[in-house]
């Protein structure tokens, strides 16, 4: 069958068949020669699509890198205060601060005044990857939560004074370096990466994914968050689903606990539908994803491109859902006004040294937490066999009330 189908370089060509034999033997005789030319053919064809995948996948590539913008004012400023900052301590586990702009610029215009460009931190959530990979917890901090916010260096070239405030004023003072200084201030956590979101990016997000299932015991008219939806199991549409994340006074107790469980929830049942086939292995579907989503990313110079986010996304695709966790800090109402939050220290402080040292986190529903513990951390208790009679019992593992993205929103 080679002789057939390989023709060797150095072999003379066949002689044409004489003009006196059948018709038949002359149709034998050039059979050979297209079995010939068929692989030549087959090989082209292949070198064609590959090439032309390879253009559009090149294409695609660097239109979605190019969606990306990078932010090289924050990386300025806190390399000016690089002697301030937590040294990392698990080198292998990463922490990157996600940061929802408030921004009513530009496309946003329609969720409120757009009061001369200003933006708060209107979510915060800090995610550590632990260096093997196998669990990711997400620690979203409160807006109204008090702080120490430094000396942050504002786009005009302004200082503004180091104050005691909420701490989504940071990111109006001097942007996501400020708020990052905030956090890092706070917890002790050194931050490797940040990505700011806007309004218009979760939205589009959220679209791309067909939508995102949610269960309402009752029905919704939020006219400040633009929604209106009855009860009952539903898909919400992307500008649905930021109205259903950011309603506050027209869900549950209108706290703002309750809507950063809501956030929380949601997230996690969002993560779940990008982890699904549905959209990882279905091309059109994912390119709208990341297009979606790299439309509406500022990230710092080490994750302004695709590789990286991919790199970063690579890394979470075989965390199982229920490893991808979710909690709170760990707060209370402010002594001087209770419409502001302050940290339960002691809690707050097993909380961030657990999550600096790469230490697992457990999480327990907050239907499983007695309400005298609800401020976000008890003690495990020991089993039977925790410690022999007599002999000192082990310190307890700290629990904190959260959720995980198996749960979804429908529970």
């Amino acid at each position: 069958m080679d002789e057939d189908v390989t023709e060797s370089a150095g072999d003379p060509p066949e002689p044409e068949p004489p003009e006196s034999e059948p018709a038949e033997q002359e149709r034998g005789s050039t059979a050979p020669r297209r079995r010939r030319r068929w692989p030549r053919w087959v090989a082209l064809g292949a070198a064609v699509v590959v090439l032309g995948a390879s253009g559009a996948g090149w294409w695609a590539y660097r239109t979605l890198d190019r969606n990306i913008t990078t932010d090289t004012s924050a990386a300025a400023e806190l390399h000016a205060y690089e002697k301030e900052r937590p040294a990392p301590i698990s080198l292998d586990a990463q922490n990157i601060l996600l940061i929802g702009s408030d921004s009513r610029a530009g496309g946003n215009g329609k969720y409120g005044r757009d009061d001369g460009g200003s933006q708060r931190s209107d979510t915060a959530i800090l995610l550590h990857l632990a260096a093997d990979r196998k669990s990711a917890t997400a620690m979203s901090v409160p807006r109204d939560l008090m702080v120490e916010i430094p000396s942050c260096r504002a786009p005009d070239g302004s200082r503004s004074r180091e104050q005691f405030a909420q701490f989504n004023w940071a990111f109006q003072f001097g942007g996501a370096a400020c708020t990052i200084r905030t956090l890092e201030n706070l917890t002790g956590i050194r931050i490797d990466h940040h990505i700011v979101v806007d309004f218009r990016g979760f939205e589009r997000t959220v679209d791309a994914v067909d939508g995102v299932e949610v269960c309402l015991a009752e029905p919704v008219d939020d006219r400040e968050a633009r929604l209106t939806l009855p009860a009952g199991r539903q898909t919400l549409d992307g500008e649905q689903s930021l109205g259903y994340v950011r309603a506050r006074y027209s869900i549950g107790d209108g706290s703002d606990t309750q809507r950063m469980d809501r956030q929380q929830r949601f997230l996690g049942a969002l993560f779940k539908k990008v982890q699904s086939n549905g959209v990882l292995l279905n091309p059109t579907r994912l390119y709208s994803v990341l297009d979606a989503v790299t439309k509406s990313l500022t990230t710092d110079e080490g994750l302004n491109s695709l590789t990286d986010l991919y790199d970063v996304a690579a890394s979470m695709r075989d965390i199982p859902a229920e490893r991808v966790q979710f909690l709170t800090v760990p707060r209370q109402p402010y002594a001087l006004d209770p419409n502001r939050d302050e940290l339960v220290e002691t809690s707050a402080r097993k909380l961030f040294e657990r999550l600096r040292d790469d230490e697992p986190v457990v999480i327990t529903p907050a239907s499983e937490t007695p309400p005298e513990e609800g401020a976000g951390e008890k003690a495990s208790e020991a089993g039977p066999e925790a410690a022999p009679s007599g002999s000192p019992e082990p310190t307890p593992e700290p629990t904190f009330t959260g959720s995980n993205a198996e749960a979804g929103m429908c529970g």
